[in-house]
């Protein structure tokens, strides 16, 4: 791996633009790092990749990009086109896409743990013109997308690009932005309360905000111009990896070094080997790390910081104190991006306590408020729901710019002139915020945001079960997981083959993370007048599943299920 140039020390800023589209940021930060690696592979992973290249530098990056634009140019996309990439976490995801928004093209990124009618709902809904996928995963989306009429472009990874796109199935209708900043960059699809994905469409601008928040920080979490090697195995089709890592890294002229998933035994390996400075985790990591036997190399590498989500307060010190790391807790979501992350990367960060750092820290200027259910601002210490927006003229800047198809959700998200971010905080004595609760009916199960009435609407078609309700409960390993409380049919005895049955039935239309951890049958669930099940009143069920007589922990066959799709 090449050695990294270096820039201006942490503060001094960097001479590269702050408009326009990401593939001009690409273009900058090529001149100025030209034999940076901007994508690096640990030797596992790029041997598991076969042909994949081991590291690309920032202007192999870009010479590969443009060849593929010269592709996709040639067979007629452009503005207004979206393509739905099915490319796993390699360096292809990240090629195509900066090919693609070099014209002006939108990309929708697809989970690959989706199963059939999860693709085929949001290839549809996203009016997708292409789908380009892996040899490996073309089997799998040839039904998909025959039956919705769209294309398919395999790309094998491999240099140089010689796969040629299928002419769009349907002509460009751009929306006219008024500057490339605010023009669409990419179509992810977030869960929601409505069962269904939300398209959360995100502009340039959103994409570069991320960047900028990165390189403007200080404490422990500032970056060293041309010199920083992030080590992440999130997903690409997550906005994490590709606006706070992948952005991150290209405005600082850092190095993203991928993983294809999480491989706990070979974490400080990996780290020591690619010689990462910094990582991002979600909560499920420090706690699998934890319960490994020490080593050696779990304090020979060059960590400098972690930045993530949701680490359990009892794993936050020992961590730290085990592995040399400080974890830097941090807060965002898809539709408000760098403009409204928080993190608490400046001392007193209240380790153990649930810190997000304070808004008024945040980076980009930023205004929050908590308030209670009619509205109304709660006293220091009360907690309530997080509203925010950017500070000044402008309060949705580089916030997301909407939901696709879905006018009246965006309106009541951003009822009142604040993003209502649906999460329970309070604030602590010294303006630091600490995270509480979910106020949406979302289970997040190891950074997977799960919409309950999605997975009940899946078992309620199995026909041995009468009434059912999904519920989150705590896990000490993945935050969350996923409770079915099922009423069975009438004539129907519940017993294990059944718990069983009815996991088989969800793994078939769900991915697997999506699909019960738990089963429990009980004779009746607790409704309103109205006859809507009163979730919160489960009681013990939920805060003790284990105890209750008619559950069945299905944890360990639903995590077999990971491991025959993948």
């Amino acid at each position: 791996m090449s050695a990294p140039q270096q820039g201006p020390a942490p503060g001094a800023g960097q001479a590269v633009p702050h408009d326009g589209s990401v593939y001009d940021l690409l273009k900058a930060q090529a001149a100025r790092y030209p034999d940076n690696e901007l994508l690096a592979l640990p030797r596992a992973v790029a041997a598991l990749w076969g042909d994949a290249p081991p590291s690309l530098t920032y202007a192999a990056v870009l010479a590969r990009a443009d060849t593929l634009a010269m592709l996709y140019r040639a067979a007629g996309y452009g503005p207004g086109h979206r393509v739905a990439l099915l490319l796993e976490n390699r360096p292809a995801h990240y090629l195509h896409w900066l090919a693609l928004n070099s014209l002006g093209v939108s990309i929708v990124p697809l989970n690959p743990d989706y199963r059939e009618a999860e693709l085929a709902y949001v290839i549809e809904h996203s009016e997708a013109a292409l789908i380009v996928t892996l040899p490996g995963r073309r089997g799998e989306i040839a039904d998909v997308a025959a039956r919705l009429g769209v294309p398919v472009m395999v790309d094998d990874d491999t240099a140089p690009p010689t796969a040629r796109p299928a002419a769009p199935t349907a002509p460009a209708d751009p929306s006219s932005p008024t500057s490339p900043a605010d023009a669409e960059c990419a179509l992810l699809y977030t869960s929601g309360t409505t069962g269904t994905p939300k398209g959360c469409l995100l502009s340039n601008a959103y994409f570069l905000g991320w960047g900028d928040w990165y390189v403007a920080q200080q404490g422990l979490i500032g970056l060293r111009p041309g010199r920083e090697r992030l080590m992440t195995p999130l997903p690409t089709f997550h906005v994490n990896a590709m606006g706070n890592s992948f952005v991150g890294m290209l405005r600082a002229g850092g190095t993203q070094i991928i993983i294809d998933r999480f491989h706990p035994r070979a974490w400080w390996e990996t780290a020591i080997e690619t010689r990462a400075t910094c990582f991002h985790y979600l909560g499920v990591m420090p706690a699998i790390l934890l319960a490994l036997t020490p080593s050696e190399d779990e304090r020979a590498h060059g960590l400098r910081f972690g930045m993530g989500g949701g680490v359990h307060p009892d794993h936050h010190a020992a961590f730290e104190a085990r592995f040399g790391v400080p974890l830097l807790e941090g807060w965002a979501m898809t539709e408000c991006g760098g403009a409204g992350i928080l993190c608490a990367m400046e001392e007193p960060r209240h380790v153990g306590e649930r810190c997000l750092g304070r808004p008024d820290r945040a980076g980009p200027p930023l205004d929050a408020l908590i308030v209670d259910d009619d509205g109304a601002p709660v006293a220091k210490g009360t907690p309530g729901e997080l509203l925010i927006r950017a500070a000044g003229p402008d309060p949705k800047a580089r916030f997301f710019s909407g939901y696709f198809k879905d006018p009246a959700a965006t309106d009541a998200i951003w009822q009142g002139g604040y993003l209502h971010t649906g999460d329970i905080m309070r604030e602590g004595d010294d303006g630091a915020l600490h995270f509480v609760d979910r106020k949406k009916n979302i289970i997040r199960r190891s950074g997977e945001n799960i919409a309950a009435i999605e997975v009940e609407g899946i078992l309620a078609a199995h026909p041995a079960v009468g009434q059912v309700a999904v519920v989150a409960v705590l896990d000490p390993l993945r935050g969350e997981e996923v409770l079915a409380a099922i009423v069975p049919a009438p004539d129907i005895a519940p017993d294990r083959t059944l718990a069983e049955a009815i996991l088989a039935h969800a793994a078939r239309s769900l991915a697997y993370y999506k699909v019960p951890g738990y089963v429990a049958f009980v004779d009746s669930l607790p409704t309103t007048a109205t006859q809507k099940v009163r979730k919160a009143d489960l009681g013990a069920l939920t805060e003790t599943p284990e105890r209750h007589p008619g559950c069945h922990d299905l944890r360990g066959e639903k995590q077999a299920l990971r491991s025959t799709t993948a």
